[in-house]
């Protein structure tokens, strides 16, 4: 096979929780008076907690210190996370469990790659916590997408090469990330027609044929 490993981002690929973090950021954005709506929310996607902060102050009118922001930052997580709890395995993306189990059987090792602290707590609500031979996500990088560091670091975890992987993304950032590290690129959704995407899915089951 021309893949040994498949790293998936979990934010509008295996799931999504987009409602929800928009949710939880116009609940903050409202409360400080900051204009918020779907467009600057779709600015947010695939990038970090505090890269996104920071694109929702622009237009704030006034200037948050470091600490601060670090407080909104655990202000917006706290309220997304009680969002969270309702999640279940009905909130699996269609054809998901059926495309791991696929690539599964084929010796294909499996890894996620999430910019979201909240990883760990997301794969556990919806029934694929210890699924995957390895998972990076927010709480084990420094940089956010497009830098590729979560895709390089699941591939290490994994013991591949950039070359030897395939990531499957929704987001230009993750694109961009993943062209960065070296990896080829499925993608879907938002940024399915990525020219820097290798492949482009219509559907997640559309993974096995490659």
């Amino acid at each position: 096979m021309r893949y040994r490993g498949v790293i998936f981002d979990l934010d509008g690929v295996l799931c999504s929780t987009d409602r929800y973090h928009y949710l939880a950021w116009k609940q903050l954005a409202d409360r400080l008076s900051i204009p918020f709506d779907e467009t600057v929310n779709n600015r947010l996607r695939g990038v970090s907690r505090m890269a996104s902060l920071e694109i929702i102050l622009e237009k704030s009118p006034v200037a948050y210190s470091a600490q601060e922001k670090e407080a909104l930052a655990a202000e917006k997580n706290e309220t997304y996370r009680k969002l969270l709890g309702g999640m279940s395995r009905s909130d699996l993306a269609g054809g998901a469990l059926e495309t791991l189990r696929t690539l599964r059987g084929r010796s294909v090792l499996l890894a996620v790659g999430s910019s979201s602290r909240n990883a760990p707590f997301i794969l556990e609500k919806i029934g694929l916590d210890g699924f995957f031979d390895a998972v990076v996500d927010g709480n084990a990088i420094t940089r956010s997408k497009p830098d590729p560091q979560v895709f390089v670091l699941a591939a290490q975890r994994l013991s591949l090469p950039p070359a030897a992987c395939l990531v499957v993304e929704d987001a230009h950032a993750g694109v961009e990330a993943a062209v960065n590290g070296g990896f080829d690129c499925a993608a879907m959704g938002d940024a399915k027609d990525d020219p820097r995407a290798r492949y482009r899915l219509e559907r997640l089951e559309d993974l096995t044929a490659i």
